[in-house]
């Protein structure tokens, strides 16, 4: 694989990765035991009317899908990251084949070629 396209590919990486992150500190925060771990913010209660407070919890439980979804993508993209540094970048995980530049450019954490299932 080109040395100038994994160095591409790696930029559009971080800038994701950088995103995400983003998106994840609006409402959550980065578990410190754990360090690919997000815990959305649960509610406090201080005083609000019981409305308030059903309102809190459904906004939460509404985000943990949201939570869980974002640290997935987070983490497929720390493991690109990682087969960057390691040279194993654009490799077939399953069949060790080089995967098409049209499939990185679409999906750069992907972790097979087109022909491997998933």
């Amino acid at each position: 694989m080109e040395k100038n396209f994994v160095e591409k590919m790696k930029e559009q990486l971080e800038k994701e990765k950088k995103v995400l992150e983003k998106e994840l500190q609006g409402f959550a925060e980065k578990n410190k035991q754990a360090k690919s771990d997000w815990d959305t913010h649960f509610p406090n209660f201080h005083g609000s009317s019981l409305e308030e407070e059903a309102d809190e919890v459904e906004e939460y439980v509404n985000l943990l899908p949201v939570e869980r979804a974002l640290e997935a993508r987070l983490s497929e993209i720390n493991l690109a990251l990682e087969r960057v540094q390691q040279g194993k970048y654009g490799l077939c995980e399953k069949c060790g084949q080089a995967i098409a530049a049209p499939r990185l450019e679409t999906i750069p954490e992907a972790r097979t070629c087109d022909k491997c299932p998933n």
